[in-house]
């Protein structure tokens, strides 16, 4: 009955065609449930990587403790699609009040302890088991896609919980990178890919002539800060072919004593990097994870600057023709031969590890290996609307105080790898598997 019971609701509250995602393409309610249960998959691998002594630690001061985000998880599941889109009942009110937002304070003077109000781990386990067949019941059965309820509109809600997942997971990872080596069991990489071969060449400086950009996106799915596409002309302007490496960066340390990024180490006098699961002599020819601040003070010793995100589009996506691209690479989904992303390494690799990912400049490295940071203040374009399943997804952080990111690390889904996916943090936030390259 199962079978025939899903067909007739398949029929019933899907219109003539599926949902469409920018990446996925036209998706069933079978596709939605598959996707759902191999990232709540994938997290759970995730949560195993903490010793369990130290699910209520706060591997950093500035976000909430490891407890949090398993409940915060499927929280925003109950919290986005069953209560709001769809009005029902949630699971647990308490939970999904507690669990409803993270934090992003300024300083770790903004942090409340609230120790006393986390559950014991079985119990957060057994509401989001809950959770689970809750949501997929949902996405089976109910009008997940209703064009006269915003929420439903295009399926955005079903949507949102799915990619909200795969972003936690890379927030986790490098929370985790943060715990002590003893506080963390290693293991393989969650998607076994053998490492490229590399041969990186010169960093040399690669013209962009001038040129228009397409920023934002006209995709049917996608999160409130990606919208509206719109054009922009971008005057000519020299990029480098790929990201600063730790060697750049070390030389800029010892010639002007500058802070070394959160990512090294320094042990009897020799350089080391902080690894997921093991500390290694500096690797001189990986992508040096920084802060913003610390790129910009790095551009400026070399005569440069960070690129804004309009010269990142243009270097990304931009060709001699005049016509743009989906990708770096072109218009070929994203594979393993592209670029250090979807999980396919703990760390970093040697910049230039992936040729068949660069761009039709010539640049390496646009998606993966780091998220790239930009100059460009995080904002809504012109004409944002708050998205409805989510509205303070972006605005609460249109502060002035936020930057914008773009491409991807090792730890970003294959999903979130599109031309019109924005990130943001503040730009001294040093935890992030960021990297920056010059622009000058």
């Amino acid at each position: 009955m199962r079978n025939l019971r899903s067909f007739a609701s398949l029929r019933m509250t899907f219109r003539i065609a599926p949902m469409n995602h920018p990446l996925r393409g036209a998706m069933s309610r079978e596709d939605l449930v598959s996707w759902y249960r191999a990232g709540r998959a994938r997290s759970a691998e995730v949560f195993a990587i903490p010793n369990p002594e130290c699910y209520y630690d706060r591997p950093i001061s500035v976000r909430n403790p490891i407890v949090f985000y398993e409940g915060h998880l499927p929280a925003f599941c109950v919290n986005t699609l069953l209560k709001l889109a769809l009005g029902k009942r949630g699971v647990d009110a308490e939970y999904e009040r507690l669990f409803e937002r993270g934090i992003d304070p300024e300083s770790e003077a903004g942090v409340k302890n609230a120790s006393d109000l986390w559950p014991k781990r079985p119990d957060i386990q057994a509401y989001g088991a809950e959770v689970d067949r809750a949501i997929v019941r949902a996405l089976l059965d109910d009008a997940i896609d209703r064009d006269d309820v915003p929420q439903l509109r295009g399926g955005e809600s079903a949507l949102a919980i799915l990619e909200h997942e795969q972003m936690h997971q890379e927030t986790l990872l490098y929370m985790f990178h943060n715990l002590p080596y003893e506080k963390k069991r290693a293991r393989l990489p969650l998607k076994r890919v053998e490492r490229p071969a590399s041969s990186p060449g010169e960093n040399r400086r690669i013209s962009i002539p001038a040129g228009v950009a397409t920023l934002g996106s006209s995709d049917p799915f996608g999160w409130d800060n990606e919208y509206p596409a719109h054009k922009v002309e971008v005057p000519a302007f020299a990029i480098d072919r790929h990201n600063v490496s730790n060697g750049e960066f070390l030389a800029f340390i010892e010639a002007t004593g500058a802070e070394p990024p959160h990512f090294w180490q320094r042990k009897k006098g020799q350089w080391f990097w902080r690894g997921m699961f093991e500390l290694i002599p500096l690797p001189l020819n990986w992508p040096v994870y920084a802060m913003q601040e610390q790129g910009e003070a790095f551009a400026r010793w070399r005569g440069g600057r960070v690129p804004t995100e309009a010269e990142y589009h243009r270097a990304a996506f931009g060709t001699p023709s005049g016509a743009e691209r989906k990708f770096p690479w072109g218009d070929e989904v994203p594979d393993p031969t592209r670029g250090n992303f979807d999980f396919a390494n703990w760390d970093p690799v040697p910049v230039g590890s992936y040729p068949s990912g660069a761009s039709a400049w010539g640049v390496e490295d646009l998606v993966g290996n780091g998220w790239e940071w930009t100059s460009t203040t995080f904002d809504g374009f012109d004409g944002f609307k708050p998205m409805a399943s989510y509205p303070v997804y972006s605005s609460d952080f249109f502060d002035g105080q936020h930057y914008v990111l773009k491409g991807a690390s090792p730890a970003t889904a294959r999903d979130l790898i599109r031309r019109s996916f924005r990130n943001w943090f503040r730009p001294n936030y040093p935890y992030l598997y960021a990297t920056f390259r010059c622009a000058y």
